[in-house]
């Protein structure tokens, strides 16, 4: 086992460590009292099958009932215990984990496969944790087992005990053969799994779209190829790993045949007596169900490293943005300005998406930005909010690079509503809530009122505690986006980033949700990214953003005034479009 993968376990163990310590040690008693049991047949068959001895023929059973009953306490008490210690380190895990997850930049989120974090989460932790512990208890039962029968064999005849042990130790030769075999097909394993994980996710997200594109066909053919591809794998794992049984089954038989054999030549010449060999064939058979499974065991032991392995990977993982996990953060004082200075910055090498940027943000005004579709606009705001980092240049605030500010406080300091807004599944109040959680009950009521969804939460017969569905899925466009400016109000932030937020919705839900935002932006900072040029037409200056530079800067009627200039010739456009 690796030594940091080993720090890892015991860094997640040691909290619990004398419950866990407590449960090994139910192990020890658990596992020595089936050679008691062995033991015990020695002097019943030569004092009382061949002996004639009334008041061990009483005894004896007796006895093996007491131990039978104090082996199934000491079981069922190690099983508990440990149960109780793998379930808590899995609840530590899956908290470590999310807490990094949410922790982690865009640049990691946007390369990870949902799949992934959804096997994880669940089987990988299960795996790791509660399974490591359980295999563990397992397996130290079943070794105290083998090696308090070895004890009663050597008692009986060492010699004897000798070749008996010796040729059940063969029975481990087959487990090392397909370790390492095993270990690489569960991890292709795992990563087939995570891939079906994610296309049932995606399949559920994209139901309507499915459907309305008839796509059943395809996801379904799509699903049966990744279903086969897990068939495939578990019949590869079954090819490699299925025989440890058999091949163990004949070492362990040819074992017991030699000492049936020997044994009984024993006892025919007087050389070891009746119960002697009945205890010492007891404690063989007895010692043969442990190692029958030790090599099921060891694989998934094996297996729970692996999956602790899996974890470890992400776990090391350090987000490259600090990330304060606060609710309770006050905005920072912003006084002057917001800059960009000659900032440039790519998601692939070699493809940048901005290059030299520049532009600044007075206190109290609005900045429009404008371009085509993958020309950089969105990333502007991901800058602005730290989801990156700047690659070249810096972006400053009140003269401040923001990379030196808390992300908490500076995220705190904006609010933003974005043309599909993520609605939790839960309540419209505890949505709205999200954006200023200790709000009393009249700030809640001046969002409501200002974001103009009064008059829709008074018809819905909860009011604010209506459930919204998953991601807002019972709700209207318009009325999402009426909620999300609604939470951007009451965090009542002094920076305002409207990321397309009025370009989905039809006319008459856009009249509404505008009004709505002339009450958000009243008397803030404000960036607006915008298809639609009449909604930053009032803008004080227009930034328009063409293959990653601003191409154009002004006012309204000073890019009008462009005649070839890209917003003016948009402009044309838009005006076409409409009047026809």
């Amino acid at each position: 086992m690796d030594r940091s993968l080993l720090r890892l376990l015991l860094r997640w163990i040691w909290p619990y460590r004398w419950l866990a310590l407590l449960g090994m040690v139910l192990t020890i008693p658990a596992g020595s009292l089936d050679a008691l049991i062995a033991a015990f047949l020695r002097p019943y068959v030569d004092h009382v099958v061949l002996g004639q001895n009334l008041v061990l023929s009483v005894q004896v059973p007796l006895a093996i009932i007491l131990f039978t009953v104090v082996q199934g306490i000491l079981t069922y008490s190690s099983a508990y215990v440990n149960t109780w210690v793998g379930n808590r380190i899995a609840l530590d895990v899956r908290k470590i984990f999310f807490h990094r997850l949410l922790a982690m930049d865009g640049a990691y989120l946007d390369g990870l496969h949902s799949g992934e974090v959804l096997l994880r989460f669940s089987s990988d932790v299960d795996l790791a944790c509660a399974g490591l512990i359980q295999n563990l208890r397992l397996f130290f039962t079943r070794i105290f087992s083998m090696f308090f029968l070895c004890c009663v064999l050597i008692y009986n005849s060492w010699w004897l005990a000798l070749i008996a042990i010796a040729i059940l130790g063969c029975a481990f030769w087959p487990v090392r053969l397909v370790r390492h075999k095993i270990a690489s097909l569960t991890a292709a394993n795992q990563a087939s799994l995570a891939a079906s994980t994610a296309f049932y996710g995606e399949s559920f997200a994209g139901s309507r779209t499915i459907a309305a594109y008839n796509l059943q066909r395809k996801r379904e053919q799509g699903f049966a190829e990744l279903m086969q591809g897990l068939f495939r794998m578990a019949m590869r794992i079954a090819r490699h790993s299925n025989w440890l049984t058999p091949a163990m089954h004949l070492i362990v038989s040819i074992g017991l045949a030699g000492v049936l054999a020997l044994g009984g030549w024993l006892v025919a010449s007087g050389r070891m007596s009746n119960g002697s060999f009945t205890s010492f064939i007891a404690a063989l058979l007895l010692l043969y169900t442990p190692i029958k499974s030790l090599g099921n065991n060891l694989t998934a032991f094996q297996g729970s490293l692996l999956a602790a392995g899996r974890l470890q990977g992400l776990l090391d993982l350090e987000p490259r943005i600090a990330v304060e996990f606060s609710e309770a953060l006050e905005p920072l004082p912003f006084h002057r300005a917001i800059a960009f200075e000659s900032v440039s910055f790519s998601y692939r090498e070699g493809l940048p998406v901005l290059s030299d940027v520049c532009f600044t943000i007075p206190v109290g005004q609005t900045i429009g930005i404008v371009g085509s579709s993958g020309g950089g606009k969105t990333t502007l705001i991901h800058l602005l909010l730290r989801l990156y980092d700047v690659q070249e240049g810096r972006i400053t605030l009140d003269g401040v690079d923001i990379r030196e500010l808390s992300t908490g406080r500076l995220r705190q300091s904006m609010a933003m509503v974005f043309q599909d807004n993520f609605l939790f599944s839960a309540s419209i109040r505890e949505n709205i809530l999200l954006g200023r959680p200790d709000a009393s009950a009249e700030a809640l009521g001046e969002a409501v009122n200002a974001a103009f969804l009064a008059d829709f939460i008074a018809s819905l017969p909860d009011g604010l505690d209506t459930p919204v569905g998953e991601r807002g899925m019972l709700l209207s466009g318009g009325q999402k986006q009426r909620i999300a400016i609604a939470r951007a109000l009451l965090k009542d932030a002094p920076i305002v980033i409207l990321d397309e937020a009025t370009s989905s919705l039809d006319n008459f839900s856009e009249a509404i949700v505008r009004q709505a935002l002339q009450n958000l932006t009243a008397g803030r900072t404000v960036l607006i990214v915008a298809h639609r040029l009449s909604s930053i037409a009032h803008a004080d200056r227009i930034l328009v953003i063409e293959g990653g530079r601003v191409v154009e800067n002004g006012s309204h009627g000073e890019l009008l005034a462009i005649p070839d200039g890209f917003y003016a010739r948009l402009y044309r456009h838009q005006e076409a479009e409409q009047r026809e």
